[in-house]
């Protein structure tokens, strides 16, 4: 049987002249609820009204799919007309309905979205409507209506989400029973009535004066410096002439991080996309890719690779997710043999994590050793080998040797499950504190470092006292 799905609008009379006809015309007429101003339009007509359904739903998806199956089983014995208020369009219940059932016809009205944008009086004319009951869904737009803010928690929902986006001090509108009254963003939930007919309308203001921005300002900001008038600096840039800057904001990332600076890791942040920005609009210039490009390159790997997630893998622990992640990768980039997974690890990566990254994926095939004990003794037999080059003044020799002796460490280091490049990091660290309290013993005495380094027995002497004193703080 026929299903017409008819929108009341928001006031009584909205009702269109076909919707009319269809409804004189319908065997049976049912109506979402009765509870609005739009429902005195069926005034005249026998209805069934559904609002019995409100009462037996225990959150609004279990509402939507319950009143679609109640219409969806009266069309299996007669045609009807179901109305709902506002918009057919905006009702979950009647895209549940447009799915499952083929004969269906749609009779719309003014959609509540619509309704509420209007009466707020903005600027933009491509507003996105949406129900604050999906405003989680919302993405970055320049303008949104926002309606059912129906009570103070959704109200807290509406005014979290349009603060990520436009910022808590924005202006918008706060309509109710068509009128729109002008709040700041934070205000939405402090409001002394919500129903029904509350929404809220929201535009961006001009590029500059924004309180929020998201990854495509960023990208504009980029264009703009670049555009002819722009920035001379910015314009004469190239990938090649700003690569290193990327390496030196992670840097700056990771240093803030291991600081705890929670301040200095958002504007690290910021700086590393910004790079990304700088070279995807860059690469859009030469037709190559776009930031858009990037990023769904980006996501559709995340899914890929997660098949544990997304697909039909099973890891049940963070080896075996790992495991899953490796072997997704390493058909993604179609390696088939494990010299093309040593291959793939950068040469500009630091020196050791590039080797210990080789190492352990040349480990994948069982080409390594028992463990870190037995990976020791290659450290000695690489070390005697660089000290028989150094006796015969062979340079290159000594060059070669000295690379297997790191090599070998490394590889030592990995198989007792440490980091190489952290640990390196620390001993670096470490060095310079002993050092810096071991100048400061002897300055203190009265003494030149270059003095007392000539003489071996007095440094240990102020080595050991430096290194005593820190240790004693430390155990404190």
């Amino acid at each position: 049987m026929k299903i017409t799905l008819i929108g009341l609008g928001n006031e009584y009379g909205d009702i269109t002249l076909r919707a009319k006809t269809a409804l004189d015309n319908s065997p049976l007429i049912m109506a979402r609820n009765s509870g609005t101003e739009s429902f005195k339009s069926l005034s005249g007509y026998e209805v069934r009204v559904l609002d019995d359904i409100y009462k037996s739903s225990r959150n609004f998806d279990t509402l939507n799919k319950k009143l679609a199956a109640e219409v969806l089983k009266a069309a299996k014995e007669s045609d009807v007309c179901y109305c709902v208020d506002g918009s057919v369009t905006e009702d979950e219940g009647c895209k549940i309905i447009l799915s499952r059932h083929k004969d269906c016809e749609v009779l719309d009205s003014v959609s509540k979205g619509a309704a509420a944008y209007g009466a707020a009086r903005l600027r933009a004319v491509q507003p996105v409507y949406v129900s604050a009951y999906s405003v989680g869904d919302l993405k970055s737009c320049r303008a949104a209506c926002v309606y059912d803010v129906d009570c103070e928690y959704i109200a807290g929902e509406v005014k979290i989400r349009l603060s990520d986006i436009f910022g808590e001090e924005t202006e918008c509108a706060f309509i109710s029973g068509g009128r729109a009254k002008k709040i700041r963003i934070y205000e939405i939930d402090r409001q002394k009535e919500y129903g029904e007919n509350c929404a809220v309308a929201v535009e961006e203001a001009d590029f500059l004066q924004r309180d929020r921005y998201d990854f495509y300002d960023l990208v504009h900001m980029v264009k703009l410096l670049r555009a002819p008038g722009g920035c001379p600096w910015d314009r004469a840039q190239t990938s090649e002439s700003i690569k290193t800057n990327m390496i030196e904001e992670a840097y700056e990332l990771v240093d803030a991080i291991e600081r705890g600076d929670a301040d200095g890791m958002e504007e690290e942040a910021g700086d590393v996309l910004l790079q990304a920005a700088f070279h995807s609009v860059m690469e859009e210039e030469k037709g190559e890719f776009t930031a858009a490009d990037a990023l769904t390159r980006v996501v559709k790997k995340l899914i890929f690779r997660h098949s544990h997630i997304f697909g039909k893998d099973k890891a049940g622990s963070e080896t075996e997710a790992l495991g899953v992640w490796e072997k997704n990768k390493e058909k993604e980039k179609g390696q088939t043999t494990f010299t093309e997974t040593l291959l793939a690890v950068p040469k500009n990566f630091p020196a050791c994590m590039r080797a210990q990254k080789v190492g352990k994926r040349a480990a994948k095939c069982g080409f390594d050793f028992l463990s870190s004990v037995s990976a020791s003794e290659k450290i000695w037999e690489e070390v005697q080998e660089m000290v028989d080059r150094q006796l015969e003044e062979d340079k290159e020799g000594t060059f070669e040797e000295a690379g297997d002796v790191l090599f070998a460490a490394i590889n030592t280091v990995r198989l007792a499950g440490v980091d190489a490049e952290e640990a390196l990091r620390a001993a670096t660290d470490k060095f310079i504190e002993r050092f810096a309290a071991c100048e400061r013993l002897i300055t203190e005495d009265g003494k030149n470092i270059k003095d007392v380094t000539g003489d071996g027995l007095l440094f240990d002497y102020y080595w050991e006292m430096a290194k005593n004193a820190l240790d004693t703080d430390k155990n404190r």
